[in-house]
């Protein structure tokens, strides 16, 4: 008796959001055809975003429903996912993770720190922002930024 009725309460429980309608999409989306393959690199950031990053492709929210997936190496990947400012020892590893990227080849800059290097600007170990060293196509606000922000982001290249 008990297990049944737990069964059927488990049943109707849903583990993630709906979402919401689909955001405009970026200009380069339609070569991805509905997956998005992201490379994740921080430049230096405080860790902050990484657990949003973590958050995202969690159960709640599942960013894998949508078609993104992070992967291990920059020869698989579509997009940069690049959090933090660009520190001094990571410009260079950077700009090869980037080079290392078939084309064509796409920036997200997610948070503050990325996209202007926030409460690190003017430090000493700071080399600057990521568009200073490589081109960025997107960038998402926020310090840290939300997972339904970054989720938003993500579905603006997969069109899902």
């Amino acid at each position: 008796m008990i297990l049944s009725l737990l069964g059927s309460w488990t049943r109707r429980r849903r583990v993630s959001e709906r979402l919401p309608v689909a955001p405009a999409p970026v200009a380069a989306a339609v070569t991805l055809r509905h997956s998005l393959q992201l490379r994740h690199v921080d430049a230096g950031s405080c860790n902050g975003c990484e657990m949003e990053i973590t958050s995202v492709f969690g159960p709640v929210y599942d960013a894998e429903r949508i078609g993104a997936r992070l992967v291990a190496s920059p020869r698989h990947a579509d997009a940069l996912l690049v959090t933090g400012p660009v520190t001094h020892n990571m410009a260079a590893p950077l700009e090869r993770t980037y080079l290392a990227m078939p084309e064509p080849r796409l920036v997200i800059a997610l948070g503050d720190c990325a996209r202007n290097c926030g409460v690190f600007a003017g430090g000493y170990a700071v080399a600057g922002a990521v568009r200073d060293v490589v081109p960025v196509d997107l960038e998402i606000p926020g310090c840290p930024p939300h997972p339904d922000d970054i989720l938003a982001a993500l579905r603006r290249f997969t069109n899902r």
